[in-house]
């Protein structure tokens, strides 16, 4: 028995509070080493009445990666206290008991059991229910729809589908959202995320110079309380993006530390070194070299904000709850969110969280993320590690398959399962290319995966003009005008994605919330079959990856598929086929 493999940490995504009462438990122990684990616990003050240490309970072997296997047991508490341990026997026959210090033989067991002195609802991780309803769209404003052509900003080029260059402006608007908002519905969709819409330089917006207006170029406050109000109307949620990390250079707190150096009121609001304030120009717009000030990533034009700044956090926190209550938002998103310090952002869900109790928050953050998923900053983060492991598999071909499940399974460990429940899962968006051009082209493939991926835990969102098979590189290539015109567009491809969705929204239940389980044959290593089960209520997805076309049997009612022939109970299915039923 490998016992250095052998892992549990109470108090985290390892042992937590899922529901009032309901305690859900994890233990890692090498892959394929263990033949069967056993769970004792019980409230530790009645150990001696109820004897629960002498009534083992089998643990599930659930997830496993290719190093772990990951076993599972849900467990109610009557009194919200817990203590307990694990009996665990290895496929060598060795059987040892594993509690609070560690491993010991079972005939010689100090019983040190893991303890939850008192289960705290206040403390249970809590994501708001809708969320887990919701297919989101990620809009980036300038480019969607030019609705009012009398704010385009100077030098505006005429609206088209060719490709951008970072500094240009086309007069994309809130009011060309609001003018499409039954196109949206058409859809499916049920969630908006905007890119930031406030008063910026920039054609992104992610520059700030005021978090509270609406930038001019895209509309006025009147507007977007109107879009929000109809967007409800509709059963849309709304979701702005903010960048707390860093404000824009032509901002005016900015501007004032350039006029008056160490004696400007703002000094203390940004990581300053040395006055005054400057930098050599790189090689481009947004690079520098020996700036005497922190900037987000080597933007000279990005001075960061010192978020332990009292005077910043009261500003910030402004910002967060004025368009809560004045706007009736119901999400933030939040731009380059691991740059910037825990405390704020414990702050920050607190003001989120009085200002609207089913409130969203969404972190940008494009790694591991226990540090922020603990109940006290995020909802959830967009969920990149998870979707970089389903592109590097489906479209790169750079893992292999049961590498790609491995580390999919390895991302669900990493978080509790109402965590996993409402990650922001994308494919692709403003920051990188589009998943059709990621795809080469192949419209199949990108349908394959956009299946698989709405089959996923977490929430799908979908990059705006995807539906009609946009294309596009890189930023800024991925951030195009969307086209308008029916003859321009993908319609068949329109029809697909709006099925999907609505296979999405029928299924919510069990796709958020059901069991995953994978169906991997060594002779047919192109050939992945996934199941979700909730209850007596199941799914079965399988997609053929490879380059020749499998049959299989198929018995039940196809739900959704791609590239398949149904003979009788026969199926044939071609590369870059899929069938969920």
């Amino acid at each position: 028995m490998n016992t250095a493999a052998i892992y549990h940490r109470p108090d985290s995504e390892f042992a937590y509070l899922y529901q009032a009462g309901v305690m859900h438990l994890r233990l890692r122990t090498a892959h394929a080493d263990i033949a069967k684990v056993s769970l004792l616990a019980g409230d530790p003050y009645l150990m001696d009445s109820e004897k629960w240490d002498q009534k083992p309970v089998a643990m599930h072997r659930g997830l496993s990666t290719d190093l772990y296997d990951f076993w599972t047991a849900e467990v109610t508490t009557t009194h919200n206290r817990l203590a307990y341990g694990f009996q665990i026997t290895g496929v060598d026959g060795t059987q040892i008991f594993y509690g609070d210090q560690g491993c010991y033989p079972v005939a010689q067991a100090k019983k040190s059991y893991f303890k939850m002195p008192y289960l705290h609802e206040i403390d249970r991780f809590k994501a708001p229910e809708w969320v887990k309803q919701t297919v989101w769209y990620q809009i980036f404003p300038e480019r969607f729809a030019n609705g009012d052509p009398s704010n385009d900003p100077e030098g505006s080029l005429p609206w088209s589908a060719q490709s951008p260059k970072a500094q240009d402006f086309y007069g994309g608007d809130l009011q060309g959202v609001l003018d499409h908002l039954d196109d949206l519905v058409d859809l499916g969709i049920n969630g908006l995320y905007f890119c930031p819409i406030f008063k910026a330089h920039s054609n992104h917006k992610y520059d700030t110079i005021d978090y509270l207006e609406i930038d001019p170029s895209f509309g006025d406050k009147a507007l977007f309380r109107k879009l929000v109000a109809e967007c409800h109307q509709r059963g849309i949620k709304v979701m702005l993006d903010a960048v707390f990390n860093h404000l824009g250079d032509q901002s005016p707190q900015w501007q004032d530390v350039l006029q008056k150096g160490a004696a400007s009121q703002y000094a203390d609001w940004f990581h300053i070194h040395e006055f005054p304030v400057s930098y050599q120009a790189g090689r481009n717009f947004e690079d520098a070299t020996d700036l005497t000030y922190e900037v987000f990533a080597t933007t000279p034009h990005m001075p960061k904000l010192n978020t332990a700044n009292p005077e910043v956090q009261d500003y910030l926190l402004k910002v967060a709850r004025y368009w809560i209550e004045k706007f009736d938002i119901d999400a933030w998103r939040l731009d380059v969110a691991n740059e910037v310090d825990h405390h704020f952002w414990k702050k920050f869900r607190q003001v989120c969280d009085a200002a609207k109790p089913d409130f969203y928050i969404l972190g940008e953050i494009w790694h591991s993320s226990q540090s922020w998923l603990n109940g006290d900053e995020f909802s959830a983060v967009m969920n990149y590690a998870y979707t970089d492991a389903i592109l590097d598999y489906f479209v790169k071909k750079e893992i292999p398959l049961n590498k790609m499940v491995s580390e999919l399974n390895n991302q669900l460990m990493l978080y509790r399962d109402q965590t996993n429940q409402v990650q922001f899962n994308v494919l692709d968006s403003h920051d990188t290319a589009r998943l059709l051009t990621a795809a080469q082209g192949n419209r199949d493939l990108m349908r394959q995966v956009m299946a698989f991926t709405y089959l996923q835990p977490g929430v799908p969102c979908l990059y705006y003009g995807d539906e009609y098979g946009m294309t596009g590189g890189n930023d800024p290539d991925c951030r195009k005008c969307l086209v308008w015109d029916a003859d321009q567009q993908d319609l068949e491809l329109y029809q697909f994605v709006k099925a999907l969705i609505a296979v999405r929204k029928q299924y919510q239940p069990i796709l958020s919330e059901g069991q995953l389980k994978w169906s991997i044959k060594e002779s047919a290593p192109d050939v992945l079959k996934m199941t979700r089960i909730l209850g007596n209520k199941k799914l079965t997805a399988i997609f053929n990856t490879g380059q020749t076309t499998v049959s299989l049997t198929q018995t039940q009612p196809v739900i959704l598929s791609q590239q398949i022939t149904l003979q009788e109970q026969q199926v044939q299915m071609a590369p870059n086929g899929f069938i969920l039923y």
